[in-house]
């Protein structure tokens, strides 16, 4: 295993993750429609960035937000985003970016982390699947809904 660890998202790391390289075909998939549609609404200080360094480099980015008053069940406690450099993927970034954020919702009290994607070839379904996650609905633009139970 890399010797990852996350830290907050910061001015020195911001720039490294926003030019994360992903495989092809999966910039397609990076925000799904609903979380654009919904981002305006959830509250800043629900936000939880992190990058994921291997030694001192930046090789993933997850974003999470908890927030005990929102009405949206699936935007509760959930996964806004992930990315993985392409070159990083399949050597367990991912499922540690994952295993973090749900540590940090076992904190904060929550029982149930969720994740809203968008199925297709290069998506990130088998990924979630892999690391737990089962589906449990879909939201009104066709996006699948899924969630891990903690």
């Amino acid at each position: 295993m890399p010797d990852l660890h996350l830290e907050p998202l910061s001015a020195a790391t911001a720039s490294a993750a926003n030019g994360l390289t992903l495989k092809p075909g999966q910039e397609q998939y990076a925000t799904p429609v609903s979380h654009v549609e919904t981002e305006a609404t959830i509250s800043p200080t629900a936000a939880w960035p992190r990058v994921v360094l291997d030694g001192d480099e930046v090789v993933g980015f997850i974003k999470g937000s908890f927030d005990m008053d929102e009405p949206r069940p699936e935007f509760r406690c959930c996964i806004w985003q992930i990315n993985v450099k392409a070159s990083a993927q399949g050597r367990g970034v991912g499922r540690f970016a994952v295993h973090g954020l749900a540590d940090e919702a076992r904190a904060r009290g929550f029982t149930r982390l969720t994740v809203i994607y968008e199925p297709g070839e290069a998506g990130p379904e088998a990924f979630f699947h892999h690391v737990g996650f089962q589906d449990v609905g879909e939201t009104a633009f066709g996006e699948t809904v899924a969630a891990l139970d903690l």
